[in-house]
């Protein structure tokens, strides 16, 4: 942990008294707590949760601190506002930790929640406690295991016997999304894969919905982008090769292919090396060398296999299928660039068309046959390279002469006339893997019965508990396993009595994708979620968090939502109507971590300089969806400005004896209308540093009109209110504690926040700048309604521009209303 980063500036009040002040007042009054009968209309504003890791670091506080604001500021616009917290307390780093302290997660777990709920609190936060979720708690997980059993009985949720992603360091499997250029996503260690029963959810079935996303209001381009191409939809068709030759039970190889145009140029055919087929298709002379070239390909990750820029590698498998389109025999081989889960497992080779299959047909001798060339090419040509670009086709039968584009929907046609083809699309989506060989997680609630095969547990048997006694130390096989007394169970079907419990955990994103339903009714012992509730409260108007959670959390509460409502317990499409992506707070110019011993301690600078100076310069150093760097000189900046607004504040406005109508009066009012406008139009868009910084101007023209004498006390007294109000939701106890020193009684936070006039926030005066022969020779201040006649008047009798224009030949004057006077001379 960093310490003594620097010198801090000292606070003119004491934050740890008012900051302990006003959240034991707010707490007394239950200023925070949300009532669902509130007629006003509803806001509902989410921060993704946290993992009780321990301590509530500097970048809990930069995604917390401005939700938090914006969730204020949506409050004091008249909204009921329901902005609640959690703790997403199921996973690996629990079960890790209890491993290396050997101690059991569950008060490891506890003991971080209570001193970061602790921490949360200090932060001045408006969260509604009551209706705080623990997601590794029984009240909760139970409703967890109800719901992956409606997705159950509806079809979605099923047990595959399939190839499955393996950290050896986790001891675990991982879907897909888990895994970053082949290794896990949270140890980095390179991951494996292994034959494993998995439980999987039919996420496939909705990718054209969540490629859709016409539900979401306002969601960042490149998240949907993300989605897009995970998701990963082509367009294609399905061509059948023919092996009926080989007296197989299958008599046909299913290729899918974007470029069916291309058909007549195959000159051989790849199959994935965990394709069902390879081993009936392999010849016995090539028996041994596809197997241990199979061998050898399940030790690889798919990212390494299908790098674009590695050595081609593969093995024939002695034997051949028939192309549909010419009837040509086509050489069938094993390439570990072709995987199993993509498509059908099986790839055309087109060398002449595709630059890895014309690498891969050069280095093992294959045929090369060109079928597409430019414009008055034969296509005899010697090929250096695959030709990609689009031109006539050659070499293809009837369909010679026709431009490829068009021959795609021809030769589509045509197998399908012939019953060997037909138009498609794919996906690169797979369907979501749920099931983990650990401890920490929700128990899936299936019992295996020898008779009945796979039993729901009845829901009047819910929650199936975690065992307290369990042992975790990872062994490959789940720790549920080797706990006989969980395993071993009745079958609530028929009462089978050698019945076993499924010893599988989900994946923690199954908690994550339905818990904004929970916060709606947190303690309802009947529900997963009150309906009434879900129809008063969802979906989530605005949801904020980090931009690394697309195409995992994100996309699996969009999947979460569409299946539940179509099992009809939701109403609505979509979770989350609008998303907002943070950015990363970083400390000497990288990421904050303990190695590098830049950690910022977010208690140390609470102690010190009061949450709000904390919470103000994490919304003022930058941009919130670009990130920023701590910087202590900084932090000291907002120091010292909260100390001017307190000197400011404090001022007795009695003895400012100024008319109202005066100047300083007018500009201070002007001011106030234009830092309204301002801060409601910056904070409606997360713009919180801009919104500061406005809020600084206005500082310095209440310290310009005081130091003058220049204001009314009633304009004074105006701007001071509407101040205050304004930094609320940046400040809350600052506010609260000036607010109550002015003489107001009802909390700040109570207020309306305030509407700005347009008419009165328009500039007395401008500057027009005065040019001759377009350079600057003047600036002017004038009357913003000045007429041009008066403004070439001006311009021509000052000083400067006289002796700029003496002696010569005046041939125009250039008016800009209210910005430029140019005057163009000759001679």
């Amino acid at each position: 942990m960093t310490q003594n980063r620097g010198r801090r500036s000292e606070l003119r009040w004491d934050p740890q008294t008012i900051d302990k002040k006003w959240q034991a007042k707010w707490a007394e009054d239950k200023l925070h707590h949300v009532d669902n009968d509130d007629p006003r209309p509803k806001w509902y504003e989410l921060t993704m949760y946290p993992y009780p890791s321990g301590d509530v670091h500097i970048g809990h506080w930069y995604v917390l601190a401005p939700s938090d604001a914006h969730a204020r500021f949506r409050k004091m616009q008249g909204y009921n506002v329901l902005h609640p917290i959690g703790f997403d307390a199921f996973g690996l780093p629990a079960e890790n930790a209890a491993i290396r302290q050997g101690v059991h997660p569950y008060p490891w777990t506890m003991t971080n929640i209570d001193k970061m709920r602790g921490q949360l609190k200090s932060m001045g936060t408006i969260y509604d406690w009551d209706r705080e979720i623990i997601c590794c708690l029984p009240e909760y997980y139970k409703w967890s295991q109800w719901l992956f059993l409606q997705l159950y009985k509806a079809g979605l949720a099923y047990r595959a016997f399939a190839p499955a992603v393996w950290c050896p360091s986790c001891q675990t499997v991982l879907a897909n999304e888990q895994v970053v250029d082949g290794a896990c996503e949270r140890c980095g260690t390179l991951i494996t894969r292994r034959e494993l029963n998995q439980w999987f959810l039919r996420i496939t079935k909705y990718a054209d919905e969540l490629l859709d996303g016409s539900g979401l209001i306002d969601w960042p381009e490149k998240i949907m982008i993300m989605q897009r191409n995970w998701i990963g939809r082509s367009e294609g068709a399905e061509v059948s090769f023919d092996i009926s030759h080989l007296g197989l039970d299958d008599k046909e190889l299913r290729v899918f292919t974007t470029r069916v145009d291309t058909i007549f140029g195959v000159t051989f055919l790849v199959l994935a090396p965990e394709h069902p087929l390879v081993s009936a298709l392999t010849s016995p002379e090539q028996h041994d060398a596809v197997e241990k070239y199979v061998q050898e390909a399940r030790a690889k990750s798919d990212i390494e296999r299908m790098a674009t820029d590695r050595e081609k590698t593969g093995v024939p498998l002695g034997t051949y299928c028939i192309n549909p389109a010419n009837g040509q025999q086509v050489p069938i081989l094993t390439a570990d660039y072709a995987v199993a889960w993509y498509a059908t497992g099986a790839v055309m080779g087109v060398p002449a068309h595709d630059q890895r299959d014309f690498e891969f047909a050069t280095k093992f001798g294959l045929p090369i046959q060109t079928v597409i060339a430019p414009e008055g090419s034969t296509g005899q040509e010697v090929l250096e390279a695959a030709y990609t670009e689009p031109g006539m086709m050659v070499n293809s039968g009837d369909f010679d002469g026709m431009p490829n584009k068009q021959g795609m929907d021809a030769i589509a046609a045509y197998l399908d006339a012939r019953g060997s083809g037909r138009k498609t699309q794919i996906y690169r989506l797979r369907d979501w893997l749920v099931s983990r060989q650990r401890y920490w997680g929700t128990p899936i609630p299936i019992v295996h019965c020898p008779s009945c095969g796979q039993v729901p547990v009845p829901d009047d048997q819910l929650p199936v508990l975690l065992p307290e006694d369990a042992d975790f130390q990872p062994t490959g096989e789940s720790p549920l396993a080797r706990n006989e007394a969980f395993v071993n169970t009745t079958c609530p079907k028929c009462g089978n009595t050698d019945a076993k419990r499924e010893t599988d955990t989900m994946d923690t994103f199954f908690d994550s994708s339905w818990y904004f339903l929970r916060y709606l009714s947190a303690h309802d012992d009947q529900h997963a979620f009150d309906p009434e509730q879900v129809k008063k409260w969802a979906p989530v108007d605005q949801y904020t968090g980090g931009a690394e959670h697309a195409v995992m959390h994100l996309m699996y509460a969009r999947f979460f939502t569409k299946a539940l409502r179509d099992i009809g317990l939701l109403e609505f499409d979509e979770p989350f109507l609008r998303l907002f992506n943070q950015g990363h707070i970083i400390a000497d110019g990288a990421k904050m971590s303990k190695s590098r011993g830049n950690v910022v301690a977010p208690d140390e600078y609470v102690k010190s300089v009061g949450a709000d100076v904390v919470r103000t310069y994490l919304m003022f150093v930058g941009p919130w969806e670009g990130g920023g760097e701590w910087v202590d000189g900084g932090i000291n900046g907002i120091t010292r400005w909260y100390n001017r607004v307190w000197d400011l504040l404090e001022r007795d406005p009695g003895l400012l004896k100024s008319s109202d109508d005066s100047g300083g009066s007018r500009e201070l009012r002007r001011k106030l209308q234009q830092t309204i406008r301002k801060v409601y139009q910056d904070l409606d868009t997360f713009k919180f540093n801009t919104a500061i910084a406005a809020m600084m101007e206005l500082t310095n023209t209440l310290q310009k009109v005081w130091d003058g004498g220049s204001a009314s006390k009633a304009s004074w007294v105006e701007t001071r209110k509407a101040f205050l109000v304004l930094l609320a939701p940046i400040a809350p106890h600052l506010a609260e504690e000036s607010w109550e020193r002015i003489g107001e009684n009802a909390s700040v936070h109570l207020q309306s926040f305030p509407q700005w006039d347009d008419a009165l926030a328009v500039e007395e005066t401008v500057t027009l700048v005065v040019q001759v022969d377009g350079k600057v020779r003047d600036k002017l201040p004038v009357a913003v309604d000045i007429s041009e006649d008066d403004a070439k008047e001006l311009a021509l009798a000052q000083d400067n521009v006289k002796r700029h224009i003496e002696g010569k030949t005046i041939a125009k004057v250039v008016y800009v209303p209210g910005r430029l006077v140019n005057i163009v001379t000759q001679g």
